[in-house]
């Protein structure tokens, strides 16, 4: 069985895998042994990876077979319904913590055990979760190694009892080991009844001599069973076919071996790149503009080399890079793949265009169809971020290029966060101070609901040029109350956009939007024809004015009429 794809129109290779499975009871009077193997939609193959897992239930308790089956169910259902950005060993470690609970207390007064090797291939790399005494080897050039341990006692007479499983102990301790994937290896998980027959030279022969992963396992547990074993026999045998695109885990791994680039200069060749010039340097990083082999310009950034021993600072550069590529589309900038570098860097192509700050610096507060235009798709790319679970935290108009082309793209992703991802550090209040969320200045941790009040802000500023609680310093303490309305600066506003802007910023963030589609709906709803750039007539804006003047102009216009009678 292959699972992956080869996909001649997609530019990140899939993750290729053949798998074969086969089990047999044996002599025992049912077989409580239990194998899975889970091939996700692409999506979720790419993020969460492919799961083959192998469950071995003990017979002498109340029900081994329903131990092994429901935990393989509970892991194969619930591991792809968690955060796609948990690490794989968070997942397992928080999903198996559980199924030990479960297994506890479901028993009937007996205990519900099983033994559980899980592999998770994702990208380059395998995640092992283990516990009890199934078997975990790699299998590559003729070379047999275990990876995995037994846990079980060692004094004489008791090899087979197990001191580790699901269900043993209410809490319960897991292996895991997490490795780089090499093209061609095979993944071979066999329960006891296999290899407590077999020695691992007659293993090796069997792989050896059965190239086709279906003979193999056939082989193994039949061999097993001719040999003298009196339990249940399985075996799981994974192929590696080809590997994967990097994951941000695989850059993480790879820090370490990555110095920063030496300074770079004008004309000068760096890894297959063209250098031009140096746009924009600051304490935190380098911005390059480079051109590839045919001549596109694109932007190289880095870190400066005072950070060249900052493993956090390299960790974020990074996390930025991996956070770019996982929102691949038109509102974000692309990331060159950039396999063959040898330093600490990631490229972006370069687009022609302003950004928001710039247009305002040019041109003022925006025509209201314009704003419209940049609202419905600053929101749908917000929405795009959050859906995806991360949290962009430094959006304002300086961050926001509206191309040549004529998209609205959100750069620089130097403050994202994702949970279950990245570290917030308690001390640290990331972003632009107007534009950052009340309850931040509190210490509150990310939300999304933050992201959307910084986009309150941007829009309130691009339509009016103000800031809803004023502007807001660094180092200041602010106070929120209630935020001066739109219409003050611009009467021109159809009624319902600013009570939508007071709502995107309100201190509270119970009052606030809860999502970005729920703003966008909105939008979307409004009357158009509110927005026109005319503005709305005079009486309709400010009648009250309108209803002075012609009051004043009665009067004046009565008494001209008064003295004219009396010197006729």
């Amino acid at each position: 069985m292959g699972l992956g794809r080869r996909d001649g129109c997609t530019r990140l290779m899939s993750l290729q895998l053949s798998v074969a499975q086969a089990s047999a009871i044996g002599p025992r009077p049912e077989n409580q042994d239990a194998l899975r193997v889970v091939t996700p939609v692409a999506e979720l193959a790419a993020s969460k990876g492919y799961l083959c897992a192998m469950a071995d239930g003990v017979s002498q308790c109340a029900d081994g077979g329903l131990a092994a089956r429901s935990t393989l169910q509970a892991l194969a259902m619930d591991y792809y319904a968690t955060p796609q950005t948990w690490s794989v060993a968070q997942a397992l470690e928080r999903l198996l913590l559980a199924q030990n609970r479960w297994l506890q207390a479901n028993g009937g007064g007996q205990p519900l055990l099983t033994t559980l090797s899980a592999l998770v291939f994702r990208g380059q790399r395998f995640t092992l979760a283990h516990v009890g005494d199934c078997r975990v080897y790699r299998w590559l050039d003729g070379q047999l190694q275990r990876i995995s341990e037994d846990h079980v006692w060692e004094q004489p007479g008791m090899q087979h009892v197990l001191k580790r499983a699901l269900g043993l102990d209410q809490h319960v301790v897991l292996d895991f080991l997490d490795g780089h994937l090499r093209e061609g290896e095979c993944f071979l998980l066999l329960s006891d009844g296999v290899w407590a027959t077999l020695a691992e030279h007659s293993i090796q022969a069997i792989l050896r001599e059965q190239a086709d992963l279906d003979v193999a396992v056939a082989t193994l547990v039949n061999t097993a069973h001719l040999a003298g074993s009196q339990d249940n026999a399985s075996a799981l045998l994974v192929r590696v076919d080809a590997l994967g695109a990097a994951t941000l885990g695989d850059a993480l791994v790879q820090l370490q071996q990555w110095p920063l680039p030496p300074p770079l200069k004008p004309g000068q060749p760096f890894e297959g790149w063209r250098v031009e010039a140096l746009v924009a340097q600051s304490r935190q990083s380098l911005l390059y503009r480079v051109r590839d082999t045919q001549q596109q310009p694109w932007l190289l950034k880095t870190l400066p080399l005072s950070h060249d021993d900052d493993s956090q600072a390299g960790q974020a550069l990074l996390a930025e890079e991996w956070f770019l590529r996982r929102m691949a589309g038109r509102a974000f900038p692309e990331v060159h793949s950039a396999g063959s570098r040898q330093h600490l860097y990631y490229v972006m192509r370069e687009y022609p265009g302003q950004t928001l700050a710039t247009l305002f610096q040019l041109q003022g507060p925006l025509p209201l169809a314009q704003w419209q235009s940049v609202a419905e798709r600053l929101l749908r790319a917000v929405g795009l971020l959050h859906r995806r679970q991360i949290l962009h935290r430094d959006i304002k108009p300086e961050n926001l290029l509206l191309g040549d082309d004529g998209e609205l793209r959100v750069l620089d992703f130097g403050l994202a966060y994702c949970p279950g991802l990245s570290e917030d550090r308690a001390h640290e209040l990331p972003g632009t101070p107007s534009f950052i969320a009340p309850e931040a200045f509190n210490g509150q941790g990310p939300t999304a609901q933050q992201d959307l009040y910084s986009v309150g802000v941007t829009l309130y500023f691009l339509l009016t040029g103000h800031y809803p609680y004023g502007e807001i310093e660094a180092f200041q303490r602010p106070r929120f109350t209630q935020p001066v309305s739109a219409s003050r600066y611009r009467p021109d506003l159809p009624d319902w956009l600013p009570l939508s802007l007071e709502r995107a910023v309100a201190a509270q963030p119970s009052q606030r939007y809860e999502t970005a589609e729920e703003w966008l709906l909105v939008l979307e709803q409004a009357d158009r024809r509110e927005l026109s750039v005319r503005p709305r007539p005079l009486l309709e804006r400010e009648p009250l004015k309108v209803w002075q003047t012609v009051a004043l102009l009665s009067v004046l216009i009565n008494l001209v009429l008064l003295y004219a009678l009396l010197h006729n």
